[in-house]
């Protein structure tokens, strides 16, 4: 089993040079209005806020898609495009530019200061999930798709594929998740919809 080699699973390709493009002002799928927002319009609110929900939830089916086209790409520590081959962290990167127009942190333990946090019982598809697979606490991550299931990138010599979170190895070696530009609730809610939209965040 792949999950007997300590360095099979290494995820610290430091490559603090790498780059890639922001995400643009509408990378949460929400649509840009020309005219401001009222904030007293309760009705133009909602509607703002459900079109905001709507995107979310699309950009999140995007996401699952991005990773789900990237099976059978060969793991290469280091990678970063599915020419080269990719290794954990180097494909939850692509598929997150490639899908949202956004750049993530190159390492797993940087991917896993971002966004918010998440209970395992609480997961949605296109959330991270963190692994203990080198005696340090997030050092490989994968992309939750739902029903249990994560891609991930595992290994020297394997390839992306999808695994179960409650296979024994994974389950023991979980250690936690995130929810990056997936999910917003409150007052995070309320300031991404407002910088979406060029609306003032009331006070």
């Amino acid at each position: 089993m792949i999950a007997g080699s300590s360095s099979a699973l290494a995820d610290d390709a430091n490559l603090n040079s790498a780059t890639g493009s922001t995400p643009s002002a509408n990378a949460f799928g929400a649509p840009m209005s020309a005219t401001p927002v009222v904030a007293t319009t309760t009705d133009a609110s909602s509607g703002t806020t459900q079109s905001f929900l709507s995107g979310v939830a699309s950009k999140a089916g995007t996401v699952v898609v991005g990773a789900l086209n990237m099976i059978g790409v060969r793991y290469q520590w280091g990678g970063n495009s599915p020419d080269s081959g990719l290794d954990c962290s180097g494909f939850v990167r692509y598929v997150f530019r490639d899908t949202l127009g956004m750049t993530l942190p190159r390492r797993a333990e940087e991917m896993s200061q971002v966004g918010e946090k998440v209970k395992m019982t609480d997961l949605k598809p296109g959330d991270l999930v963190f692994f203990n697979t080198m005696r340090r606490t997030f050092s490989h991550v994968g992309i939750y798709i739902g029903d249990n299931k994560f891609v991930h990138s595992p290994s020297t010599g394997s390839k992306i594929r999808v695994d179960e979170l409650d296979d024994s190895y994974w389950e023991k070696h979980f250690t936690g998740a995130r929810r990056v530009e997936t999910s917003f609730s409150g007052s995070d809610l309320k300031a991404s919809v407002s910088r979406l939209t060029g609306t003032p965040d009331a006070e």
